[in-house]
């Protein structure tokens, strides 16, 4: 590619600016593109305050009745379920149940349990058996917490690891399945999508692994209801941990739960968001927050169902002032609803930790609610048998069409609708925006002159608390523009800058990349257009590199706020697309898009929004949709397929 202006010096990335002839013009140069990265991470945090503080300040708040819960609870539970991946409930096809050994201790035995959660799914599990039973008794049901056990390098499930919760409640009476997880299970799948491998494009999906541990916990009650020694009507669940937030989302859906005692299982946003437990967590813990819900809107729907809370008093990862609040909110539900007597509140000394001084509470909940026998417990809760002895999978091969490592691509359809209109887009993708009356503000830093070219630095503030730059390219001649174009930064062209300003005016080759920049220079001096470059929320600034560590936790903030980080990046745009053409006149009012890579479909869905776009310039298109920038649910409702031709046709153009 060659560029169309006058030659001069061409620079080589490596050198110095002083050698790439920025001169003079290196200080303003700099002033273009300064950005204070604390002042950044500043205005990020106190953006993650005021939308936690928002979403903190809504929850529940139309509830103020016992006749407003009856009116919201069935919508609430759909709503659950669709952040789940459950809405529709997929089909209970055959669970197979397969025994594949048994095991006798002092007072109880144990079933080596495996069945199909769906066809492939595969569920491993060990059942509690007391001895003696002379009529069906009290059940329940325990989800494992993340207790990684291996056996000759070969994973034998978390369930070996807190075998000691289903003995002890076998000794007292009562039957008890315990439950391994997709990950750290016996059939190895995946929690850590986001957390630690990269899968951004679950929150397209609308795929959450909390769903998969979920649904198999309604299978495993399937699953119990079947069995004659079980009081269906006696159903209990707990666990902790992890284990303790799928009794909380199984529970909150499943009314077939009779009493719950999840323990350090949940907190709220502010700790979550704003303190910081999230970086603690992995996907498994969180539902995909389309509808916008702080955490005691998820625990409301136990009500007035009989509920312990147990966490303690040092937990990390499940702070005691979150649970206290988690608890102020129920307690005021339970006492609309006619129960406060059903919800507890145990609270133990020490961090996160499996003690007996909770479970003894837990047991004891369950003898009020379950068997209405409170008694003095006197036998300790200890292992039975040694892990591997409780593994149940003695033959692999009986898993071998396993889908568990590929449940993520398969659990949530895609979408079938075709057309994208913006009124559905708002509201199954872009639900976390701001009201359509949020008005942005834009403010000038700094100007320099280049070759030619009056370049200007702005700060669009296109929500509060969020501030992006954009550099504005007009004729230094102050004559009349033809037309103004947009163009979106990624990290890498934000990163180029300061060598493309210092290449303009060359007729060189640069790399793609660069040669676009220049191209939009050459533009504003020989066709009398206007370029704007505009850096969304992060670009510059805290993510620089979309792969780091801190990034990734950002990104996983957005996430549980009902937003994504590109989701706030097209709204940043469309702030742009509104308020630029206010800021330079031009003869053609319509504006161009232009945008590469991953900016490429945050500019094409910017588009749907905005009439006044006329043209888009899509380059280097992503070549699957899992490298798209992740927008909750795009991928659930609406045909890939589809998308991905009217990309194509829209960059053609």
């Amino acid at each position: 590619m060659m560029m169309r202006s006058a030659a001069s010096a061409w620079c080589i990335g490596g050198l110095s600016l002083a050698v790439c002839g920025w001169g003079a013009g290196l200080v303003a140069a700099e002033d273009l593109l300064q950005v204070s990265p604390e002042a950044s991470r500043a205005e990020l945090s106190a953006y993650f305050t005021h939308e936690t503080e928002q979403l903190e300040a809504d929850c529940l708040t139309e509830i103020q009745s016992a006749e407003d819960w009856a009116a919201h609870q069935a919508r609430y539970r759909r709503e659950l379920l669709e952040m789940l991946g459950l809405w529709p409930l997929p089909e209970r096809s055959s669970l197979e149940p397969q025994i594949t050994g048994e095991l006798q201790a002092d007072g109880f035995r144990v079933q080596r349990l495996l069945f199909q959660s769906l066809p492939g799914l595969f569920v491993t599990a060990n059942l509690y058996l007391p001895d003696g039973l002379a009529q069906p008794a009290p059940a329940i049901l325990y989800t494992c917490g993340h207790g990684e056990m291996r056996h000759n390098g070969v994973s034998i499930g978390n369930k070996t690891y807190y075998q000691h919760h289903g003995a002890w409640f076998a000794r007292h009476g009562y039957i008890c399945l315990m439950l391994d997880t997709l990950q750290l299970g016996e059939v190895e799948g995946v929690h850590h999508g986001t957390y630690r491998f990269g899968r951004w494009w679950w929150n397209s999906r609308g795929y959450t692994p909390a769903g998969v541990e979920a649904w198999n916990a309604i299978r495993a009650l399937d699953y119990l209801q079947s069995r004659p020694e079980v009081d269906a009507t006696k159903l209990g669940m707990t666990g902790r941990s992890g284990g303790g937030s799928y009794t909380w989302t199984t529970a909150a859906i499943d009314d077939r739960i009779r009493a719950a005692a999840p323990v350090a299982g949940i907190t709220d946003l502010r700790d979550q968001v704003i303190h910081n437990c999230v970086d603690g967590h992995c996907d498994c813990m969180f539902y995909v927050n389309k509808y916008r819900w702080d955490f005691a809107q998820c625990a409301a729907l136990i009500a007035p169902r009989p509920l312990l809370i147990v966490n303690t008093d040092a937990d990390p990862i499940f702070p005691l002032e979150g649970v206290q609040r988690i608890h102020h909110h129920l307690h005021r539900i339970y006492q609309l609803l006619g129960g406060p007597t059903n919800l507890g509140l145990v609270i133990g000394p020490g961090d996160h930790a499996d003690t007996q001084d909770l479970q003894i509470p837990v047991l004891r909940w369950f003898d009020q609610h379950l068997r209405s026998s409170p008694r003095i417990i006197s036998i300790a809760a200890e292992p039975a048998f040694k892990p591997e002895q409780l593994a149940v999978l003695d033959d692999r091969a009986v898993v071998g069409s396993a889908r568990n490592d590929r449940i993520d691509q398969e659990f949530v359809p895609f979408g079938s609708q075709q057309s994208l209109s913006p009124e559905a887009l708002r509201e199954e993708v872009f639900r976390g925006w701001p009201a359509e009356s949020t008005a942005s503000h834009l403010q000038k830093v700094v100007e320099t002159t280049r070759d030619g070219a009056r370049i200007q630095r702005f700060d669009l503030q296109t929500q509060p608390h969020v501030t992006v730059p954009v550099l504005v390219a007009t004729p230094a001649d102050s004559s009349s523009i033809v037309r103004l174009r947009i163009r979106v930064l990624n990290p890498d062209q934000w990163a180029a800058l300061p060598l493309v300003l210092a290449l303009a005016g060359t007729s060189q080759a640069a790399d793609p990349l660069q040669c676009e920049l220049i191209q939009d220079l050459v533009r504003v001096k020989e066709d009398r257009e206007a370029v704007a470059w505009l850096a969304p929320r992060g670009v510059g600034t805290w993510a620089q590199d979309p792969d780091a560590e801190d990034t990734k936790k950002i990104r996983r903030r957005f996430l549980l706020l009902g937003q994504t980080l590109d989701s706030m990046r097209v709204w940043d745009l469309r702030q742009a697309i509104r308020r630029l053409p206010l800021r330079f006149a031009v003869d053609d009012p319509a504006v161009s898009l232009m945008a590469r890579g991953n900016a490429a479909l945050n500019a094409w869905l910017a588009a749907q929004f905005e009439p006044n776009v006329r043209q888009l310039e899509l380059t280097a298109l992503p070549e699957t949709i899992e490298q798209w920038p992740d927008h909750l649910n795009l991928l659930r409702v609406w045909a890939p397929q589809e998308i991905e031709t009217l990309l194509k046709q829209a960059s053609a153009k």
